[in-house]
């Protein structure tokens, strides 16, 4: 659901549907932090329900204090359970990747920007990514390479005129933009933007009720969800502060990556798009960016990457299964993190010149 911020004029004229719907988004939510006791009344404490105006009243604060800590107490303890099985999955699910099921089909895509319709930017493109599988694409600028991770999600700012591509059983480009990310897509901004008013706890929420909307799977309510996101904030050592600031405002550009990284963790996509992540990252950064995506994997090695990137040093951290060199809109060559090291050492003409392209 995050795909859309890119293009929309308003986050909630394109992003977030559900606000349309009857399910406006509240940002009012405090949660109580480490230490701190709900201030109450008479009658207890009052709790705002995201995505509606009625307020909850828990009687007792005690009550609701209790319930809390059940929660978060039960996903830690969840959490640990289930590392010692994480190890085994990642490296069993990647012996098998190729074998795996197709989760993207890119085929003969033609797209251009709706600012020059006059020139094609993506010149009959084709990829295939299975799943558990991390593909990197990288070339010189211009190439094309943000271009398909905006048609993929659907950005109004481009049109595809020609070719195919499935999420899945899913095709793409007969979806909108939440619809696609319903189906599993997400992307993952190179510059994340800010929303003002409203709460990374309830962005986090309405995002995730939506999705279980789509599956005919009933929503969670705010506690529920807390217990949920919290073990998310400790895997991925997160500061839970993040919850009751507004979606990236103020948030340094480290920061914001992080916060994509939440997004992703907790939305658990069946393939996640990283534009550009690690641009303007320092190395402290880009490894915290690099840990999530390991811990994304270790948890469930059918989830599938694909990583838009400029630098090598970023497949450093991340191990890629393929790499893919992009120009003028077409795919010149792929191969393994061979390749990768090849063009940190010798740039991109050798390619060019093996392509016969100027």
């Amino acid at each position: 659901l995050t795909a859309a911020f890119a293009a929309a004029p308003t986050a909630s004229a394109w992003l977030l549907p559900s606000a349309q719907q009857g399910c406006p988004i509240s940002s009012s939510l405090s949660l109580p932090r480490r230490g701190e006791v709900p201030a109450a009344s008479v009658n207890g404490v009052n709790v705002t329900k995201v995505g509606t105006s009625r307020v909850t009243s828990f009687r007792l604060v005690s009550g609701a204090v209790s319930v809390i800590a059940t929660v978060a107490m039960s996903a830690a303890s969840a959490a640990k359970r289930r590392s010692g099985h994480r190890h085994r999955r990642a490296i069993v699910g990647r012996l098998s990747a190729a074998n795996s099921p197709v989760v993207l089909e890119v085929k003969d895509v033609i797209a251009f920007s709706t600012d020059d319709a006059h020139i094609n930017i993506l010149k009959g493109l084709n990829m295939t990514i299975r799943e558990g599988e991390v593909h990197a694409i990288m070339g010189p600028n211009g190439s094309g390479k943000s271009t398909l991770s905006k048609i993929l999600i659907g950005d109004p700012a481009y049109e595809v005129t020609g070719g195919t591509a499935h999420l899945g059983d899913s095709s793409l480009f007969e979806l909108q933009a939440h619809e696609r990310a319903q189906a599993g897509l997400f992307l993952a901004f190179q510059s994340p933007p800010a929303v003002a008013g409203v709460s990374n706890l309830d962005f986090l929420r309405a995002s995730y009720n939506a999705q279980r909307r789509a599956r005919k799977e009933p929503e969670l309510d705010v506690i529920e969800f807390y217990g949920l996101v919290t073990e998310k904030l400790q895997e991925l050592k997160i500061n839970p502060d993040f919850l009751n600031r507004n979606v990236n405002e103020g948030f340094s550009g480290g920061e914001r990556k992080r916060n994509e990284m939440l997004q992703m963790a907790v939305l658990q996509p069946k393939l996640a798009i990283l534009d550009e992540i690690d641009s303007g990252l320092d190395i402290d950064a880009l490894k915290d960016v690099s840990d999530a995506i390991k811990r994304v994997r270790e948890q469930d090695p059918t989830r599938s990457f694909l990583i838009v990137t400029h630098f090598e040093r970023f497949l450093r951290y991340v191990e890629a299964d393929v790499v893919h060199v992009m120009y003028k809109g077409r795919i010149l060559k792929s191969g393994g993190k061979e390749l990768a090291d090849k063009l940190d050492e010798e740039g991109y003409d050798w390619v060019l010149k093996e392509a016969g392209v100027d």
